[in-house]
């Protein structure tokens, strides 16, 4: 415990990683709550893995691991496979899950063979492209935290400006349409936001267990309310929450990785919400429903005894 303090107040790596993770925990939970009321969460999960292939083409374009241009890498195949997904959607007859597992596929596909084919080249061994797979927080330093950092406050700060639009947008499309909102843009807009948000967590969570960072916290936030101001407040403090644990936890011992302790920490809030929530918790609910069931058998004591003194007099 002193040596995880001391960590946290004197190392000044510990110390951008945890900020680092925090803010993404925050922009993946706020913007995965827009995500999921717009029923477009497994976009995400989508994106994650078609950033892969936008990583490998950059690392072989640029031959060096600058987090920068992988970063930009990931961005055009993540933009694409979104822009992919609504295309089909909207242009042929196949549904939305269908054409979300049909682009992931083909693109994570692609991204595995260009994997393989980066490992090939002289400097690929010592590439660590692979920890774009599962995250690997520790291996950044403070310029790529600074800009992991970065890049969440400013979507953060864009989600905040365009909030009021996209909450009428999430749900009343035709009203939106015809208040003169600007919706398609507004829909490209947010994708466009949350294929940033997939991108610049991957290095810290991975291309596997990005979904889980957007979707869980969000998820989590529904259980206590019913007010999508709030439950974007709940979901990017449930989020921070899992990025802060996750990080802490993995600093304990040596080789554990940040990426599935956020998302195992995001899990146990989750758990909690759906035990313990105020309305909604299960637990909470079956106490409620209990007190009930013993308040209606008292009345019905009442109600027998009142009758059967009435009948003696």
């Amino acid at each position: 415990m002193n040596d995880l303090l001391k960590m946290i107040l004197f190392d000044a790596n510990t110390q951008w990683v945890l900020i680092g993770t925090m803010l993404l925990g925050v922009a993946s939970g706020v913007l995965g709550s827009i995500a999921l009321l717009r029923k477009q969460s497994l976009i995400g999960d989508a994106v994650a893995h078609a950033a892969l292939p936008g990583i490998c083409i950059a690392f072989l374009l640029s031959g060096e691991k600058s987090l920068f241009v992988l970063l930009i890498g990931a961005t055009m195949t993540g933009l694409l496979a979104a822009y992919c997904i609504q295309f089909i959607i909207s242009s042929s007859i196949i549904k939305e899950d269908a054409a979300i597992c049909l682009v992931l596929s083909v693109f994570f596909g692609f991204g595995i063979v260009l994997l393989t084919k980066v490992s090939q080249t002289p400097s690929g061994n010592k590439s660590g492209l692979d920890d774009f797979i599962f995250g690997q927080a520790a291996s950044l330093v403070g310029n790529d935290v600074k800009l992991m950092a970065g890049a969440a406050a400013v979507l953060i700060f864009i989600t905040a400006l365009i909030f009021k639009e996209l909450k009428v947008l999430t749900f009343d499309p035709s009203f939106a349409k015809g208040l003169g909102l600007p919706t398609g843009l507004l829909n490209f807009l947010f994708l466009s936001l949350l294929v940033a948000a997939v991108v610049v967590g991957i290095q810290a969570v991975g291309v596997i267990l990005m979904a889980a960072l957007l979707i869980t916290p969000a998820i989590a936030a529904r259980y206590w309310t019913n007010s999508l101001s709030k439950m974007i407040v709940i979901s990017g403090i449930f989020g921070a929450l899992s990025g802060m644990a996750g990080t802490l936890i993995s600093t304990i011992g040596e080789g554990l990785p940040t990426g599935p302790f956020i998302v195992v920490t995001a899990t146990a809030l989750f758990l909690l919400s759906m035990l313990f929530a105020p309305e909604r918790g299960l637990v909470t609910k079956w106490v409620k429903r209990m007190a009930n069931n013993k308040q209606l058998r008292r009345n019905k004591l009442l109600q027998g005894e009142k009758r059967s003194g009435f009948h003696e007099l």
